[in-house]
């Protein structure tokens, strides 16, 4: 068994990069090395629910990155706290297996309120006048003060939009190091979303992603080094990608489809310059959509409502599944939180929210990196227009993504392990990681 288990999720690192990673490949060089497949859909929330519970989304709930409450007719995207997480996840499982096994968790969506003994995620103060303040949810709450005194607020600007940079994962691999030097957990689970930029906008095989490989590795080098000193030994290190992400040459837009066949409607965002906004009351079905699939909500639930409104996606270009009520059991998707129908986009495709028809009617939250108030994932917020210094309206330049089902052996992702015996077997999926961390404490 394991006194020291470290869990870091690299999302879109592939086999072929390990040869760029010099650092990582030194740290594993002892150990071993599987396939990962993630389950669908593979994007962020999901797959790192799947692989700290052991369970797919039909069980816990998480079925994509944003969530649409039926009752408050509302969308929630990257707020949600850990209790909308229906199953225990790994730090429950090993409290109750033995209570003096502490855990921290570093970055991980969702982790606000979870019961890992101690955390530090992202938490932006959001003000009346609209506005942000740098801030992070830390347990215990004094934790964020005392890492902003040593190193400077947690660069917000630098972990997504036209900024992203390796900044703000040096700044999750200080403070991570700072927090095993303090408390030595047992488990440590930390994520480091850099290899999430450079493919999605420039593609997976761009110079940009040789130049983010090295950075990465680089701070990688510095977090090994760290974590060494602060436990006097090295730990057993886990290292998982969350998915892989693949080139495309083709946006769907959901919303529009529905919108043209009569099926979306839209109202008048307040203001003056205010444009349209999804009317989630009024419309018969609108899309959620996240990277290369989209959630459709049928407001009238019956079987001849949500037929009609599956036939809008039927053969268009870049759909490879229409998947409604039972035919979700097929992806562990089966949830009431996902919608009437489920649309997966082929390889080569994703899916954009955009709703309206007139680029001038776009809401005054298009053109910004607004998160959460967008119905879906928006990647464009990764550009800027240098005319009108705010974020394009154009999703066609999205140039890599992911999601869809891994069909392709591109689409698969890379496990490795520090130690030898500890993998099983040559494949593996995302709800294997749980298992594989509490096996090496006796649970």
């Amino acid at each position: 068994m394991a006194e020291y288990v470290v869990l870091l999720s690299l999302p879109g690192l592939r086999p072929q990069d390990l040869d760029s990673m010099p650092n990582l490949q030194a740290q594993m060089a002892a150990g071993e090395k599987s396939t990962i497949v993630p389950s669908f859909p593979g994007v962020t929330c999901s797959v790192q629910v799947n692989m700290t519970t052991g369970a797919p989304p039909a069980y816990h709930g998480v079925v994509a990155n944003g969530f649409y409450w039926r009752d408050k007719q509302e969308v929630e995207m990257w707020t949600a706290w850990n209790e909308v997480i229906q199953k225990p996840q790994i730090w429950e499982m090993l409290h109750n297996h033995d209570s003096s096994l502490t855990s921290a968790v570093w970055f991980p969506m969702l982790s606000k309120g979870c019961k890992a003994d101690y955390i530090c995620t992202p938490a932006p103060i959001h003000n009346p006048d609209g506005s942000e303040s740098l801030w992070c949810y830390t347990k215990p709450t004094e934790l964020y003060g005392e890492l902003r005194d040593m190193l400077g607020h947690f660069p917000l600007q630098n972990f997504w939009g036209p900024l992203s940079s390796i900044k703000s994962g040096a700044w999750i691999v200080d403070s991570a190091i700072e927090g095993a030097k303090r408390f030595k957990p047992n488990f440590f689970y930390i994520y480091l979303p850099h290899l999430d930029y450079a493919p999605q906008k420039y593609g997976p095989d761009s110079p940009e992603l040789a130049a983010a490989l090295k950075e990465l590795d680089e701070v990688l080098g510095r977090l090994f080094a760290g974590f060494r000193e602060a436990y006097g030994t090295d730990p057993l290190w886990l290292v998982a990608s969350e998915y892989t992400i693949v080139p495309v040459n083709h946006v769907l837009y959901p919303n529009r489809l529905l919108r043209d066949a009569g099926f979306l409607d839209v109202k008048q965002e307040p203001g003056e310059q205010g444009g349209e906004l999804i009317d989630f009351e009024k419309s018969d079905a609108w899309a959620l959509v996240d990277h290369q699939f989209s959630h459709v909500f049928v407001r009238e639930r019956t079987a001849d409502m949500v037929s009609r409104v599956a036939e809008v996606f039927r053969g268009q270009m870049g759909v490879d599944e229409v998947l409604v009520g039972e035919d979700l059991k097929k992806y562990d998707l089966n949830h009431e939180r996902s919608g009437d129908i489920v649309v997966v986009s082929a390889p080569y495709s994703w899916q954009a929210y955009y709703y309206w028809l007139d680029d001038a009617k776009a809401p005054s939250f298009a053109r910004t990196v607004d998160i959460h108030r967008k119905p879906g994932y928006d990647p464009v917020e990764m550009f800027i227009d240098p005319a009108t210094r705010g974020i394009p309206l154009d999703a066609t330049l999205i140039r890599g993504s992911h999601g869809a089902p891994a069909k392709d052996p591109s689409q698969r992702g890379v496990i490795l392990s520090s130690q030898p015996g500890t993998l099983v077997g040559q494949v593996m999926s995302d709800t294997d990681i749980a298992d594989l961390v509490l096996r090496q404490f006796g649970v």
